[in-house]
């Protein structure tokens, strides 16, 4: 079956931070979308995946040990499998991200944050 996601219809029905919704699926791969607001990603790596992040709507940093970027809404960023990272959105913020079925979004390290598993969001 076929059908069309409006991220932003999507983003309307869910108002909670740091709480990752499933949108859709392809080769494995979950299509999240996520509202981020305040400092609360630890640092984490993820060893054996790459991790996307597309800002939909405001800024947000993505800090590695040696660097920092700036992400504004339509950049994305792909963080390397087994870079150590962690993001920090500038007031609030809006993320598509791209993650393997399974993965731990913050990793080895279990944080306020940190989800077992992620509902599913009617598009």
């Amino acid at each position: 079956m076929t059908k069309v996601v409006n991220i932003e219809r999507c983003f309307e029905k869910f108002q909670d931070t740091f709480s990752p919704k499933i949108v859709g699926e392809l080769n494995g791969q979950h299509v999240l979308l996520v509202r981020c607001e305040g400092d609360k990603v630890p640092w984490h790596t993820h060893d054996n995946e790459d991790e996307m992040f597309l800002l939909i709507d405001g800024m947000l940093e993505v800090m590695e040990r040696d660097n920092t970027l700036s992400l504004h809404a339509g950049e994305f960023y792909i963080v390397p499998r087994g870079t150590e990272h962690r993001v920090v959105p500038k007031g609030h913020v809006k993320l598509m991200l791209f993650e393997p079925q399974g993965i731990s979004h913050t990793g080895k390290v279990k944080a306020e944050i940190t989800k077992e598993s992620f509902d599913r969001l009617d598009s």
